[in-house]
């Protein structure tokens, strides 16, 4: 057949001596492979002939097969797992581009690897999520930089949560997790709370503020952040998540709880409230929506939230239940309705719960208005 490898062409060719020649014939062999015109009989005598190449003393002739044949479905596994475990020149392109090797292959590897080789795995076209592990495993914050910054590699919400514990405060890691096209809404949270605590530190250090005021600063930005998280294409069940999350860590506090009821996120609120009283969602939205007395109080007390804010939650979930809350550029408004609303239904309490009150939307509002 046209195009087939003789017995004359093999001898010609492995007789040469010169390694620029068998450079060059490892390029139109790998050629003849990859264009699959030859027979079975020739397809044979090119694999032995890119095998002998492979393992050729000249460096220049195994960067040829290896440059040649790195995305080649016809590539040889045992050829493939051999150039993968030759020098870097060699190796690096067959461990980022060949899908012949398998994920028990790029396991083995990545066992035995340095850095650079983990890291071209790590860009690999698709990492599969038992690679990527590994990959969190062993690899250095330079790896996991790569392997999260691929949106080709199968990230579940555990590996992201186990990178953020190893990896969390590197900002190279940081950025390119912020980065990537989707991120769980829970890994999300965790790395809001990782970054405000360098911005914190920032703040000290270089802005000469105190710990309190900076303190301050990040927190009511944190909280801006995880609405803006619950309130974007997360479903329901991401939101339960999250606030389950926020309050074992003991970041579900009474005026993030305040800031979503005060923004018209009903759901994370519910969803807050039913986390913290520690009952399901359904239960809680009841209790809630009870028009009687007891339903709010007992879900609130239940949630352990401060006595103060009772009548000011009762009214924000009056106006809500008054009061269309449309598309999100509403949101400022539907705020600051919800805002004078409440200073100006809220006239039962004693100063210092009014005091303390005016804190609480003041911080409730953060940069949206002025101290009252």
């Amino acid at each position: 057949m046209k195009g087939d490898l003789t017995q004359e062409d093999v001898a010609r060719l492995l007789s040469d001596p010169s390694a620029s020649n068998r450079a060059e014939t490892a390029g139109k062999v790998a050629a003849q492979i990859e264009t699959g015109s030859l027979s079975a009989e020739g397809r044979r005598m090119a694999e032995d002939i890119i095998r002998v190449m492979a393992r050729d003393a000249s460096v220049m002739v195994r960067e040829a097969v290896a440059l040649n044949l790195k995305s080649s479905a016809g590539l040889p596994r045992d050829v493939a797992l051999t150039l993968a475990r030759d020098i870097d020149s060699v190796a690096l392109p067959v461990l980022e581009f060949s899908d012949v090797l398998t994920d028990e292959d790029l396991l083995e590897l990545i066992a035995e690897a340095k850095v650079e080789r983990q890291e071209a795995i790590a860009r690999r076209r698709e990492v599969s999520g038992v690679v990527a592990d590994a990959l969190v495993e062993t690899g250095s914050e330079r790896v996991v930089t790569a392997l999260v910054g691929n949106d080709g590699a199968d990230l579940s919400e555990l590996t992201l949560s186990r990178v953020v514990d190893r990896f969390g405060e590197n900002g190279e890691v940081q950025t390119a997790m912020v980065r990537r096209s989707r991120l769980p809404i829970s890994v999300s949270e965790r790395l809001v709370a990782k970054l405000s605590d360098h911005l914190r530190d920032y703040l000290v250090k270089h802005h000469e503020l105190s710990v309190d005021t900076a303190s301050d600063i990040v927190f009511r930005a944190r909280e801006r952040t995880i609405l803006n998280l619950a309130s974007g294409d997360a479903g329901e069940d991401d939101v339960v998540q999250l606030t389950t999350q926020l309050a074992a860590k003991g970041r579900l506090t009474p005026s993030l709880v305040l800031r979503a009821l005060c923004i018209g996120d009903l759901v994370f609120f519910e969803a807050a409230m039913a986390a913290l009283a520690g009952v399901p969602v359904e239960n809680a939205r009841i209790l809630i929506h009870d028009r009687g007395p007891l339903g709010l109080k007992s879900i609130h007390e239940k949630a352990g939230l401060p006595a103060t804010l009772l009548p000011t939650i009762r009214t924000a979930l009056q106006i809500a239940s008054e009061t269309h809350f449309g598309a999100a550029d509403d949101r400022e408004t539907y705020s600051r309705t919800v805002l004078e609303r409440i200073l100006t239904q809220c006239v039962d309490l004693r100063d210092e719960d009014e005091a303390f009150l005016l804190r609480k939307l003041h911080d409730l509002m953060g940069d949206e208005v002025a101290a009252p």
